[in-house]
């Protein structure tokens, strides 16, 4: 029993080690791959995840994403408990779950953990949260998230997503396509930037309109690559 033991805490220092290793690198290096594209690749996906540099992601698109996304990156340390408790309020509620994940908490599912719904999967994904908050700078998790989250089938990052949409570059995206990009992002396997529905559209002049009142934080990523 005692051998046992000390075998499962060697496995679990091990994995930490290697958790810690991971997380790391990625500071500095951008991922070869994520779990998710080796699991869309598995079902038939192809994968289109070209890295951009933090210099070369156009600011309309990160501000559109925070607009979008998490209007408090700036301000929180990964959970966002402002909006955890809007979303626990409105299921009392009775109204329709809410979404309160971080861009920090997607940036750790999207470079480390499968899609799953269970409770190891969600403390794994707070783990890995609390560990590139306090190993990256914010500038980088945003960087990171920009260029691996899945924007349609075999489409990662905004790079891939833009040549996918609109037919050119990131580079030359405009506000109302970087704010179309930022109106699938909760399903982007369903929702399409190159042919938005009425939905969408109405989605993307929100974003549009929230970016102009300059709703969302940018100031701990703006401009990225500085």
């Amino acid at each position: 029993m005692a051998r046992a033991v000390k075998w499962l805490i060697r496995i679990l220092a091990g994995l930490l080690v290697l958790s810690l290793l991971g997380v790391a690198a990625y500071r500095f290096l951008p991922p070869p791959v994520t779990p998710l594209m080796l699991l869309r690749a598995a079902e038939g996906d192809p994968i289109h995840a070209p890295w951009l540099a933090a210099r070369d992601i156009p600011p309309d698109i990160v501000e559109a994403v925070l607009t979008s996304e998490d209007q408090r990156f700036c301000q929180h340390h990964g959970f966002d408990f402002v909006q955890i408790d809007k979303a626990l309020a409105a299921e009392e509620d009775g109204k329709r779950l809410r979404g309160a994940s971080t861009i920090s908490q997607q940036a750790a599912r999207d470079l480390y953990l499968v899609p799953a719904r269970s409770f190891v999967r969600k403390g794994l994904e707070a783990y890995f949260t609390v560990l590139i908050e306090a190993l990256w700078p914010k500038r980088r998790i945003v960087q990171a998230y920009l260029n691996t989250i899945e924007w349609g089938p075999g489409i990662y990052g905004v790079e891939a997503a833009s040549q996918y949409a609109f037919h050119h570059p990131a580079a030359r995206l405009t506000r109302l396509e970087a704010a179309l990009l930022a109106a699938i992002l909760p399903n982007p396997r369903r929702w399409s930037a190159a042919a938005p529905t009425s939905y969408i559209r109405e989605r993307a002049r929100t974003i549009l309109d929230r970016m102009g009142r300059h709703e969302a934080d940018t100031g701990c990523v703006t401009p990225l690559g500085n």
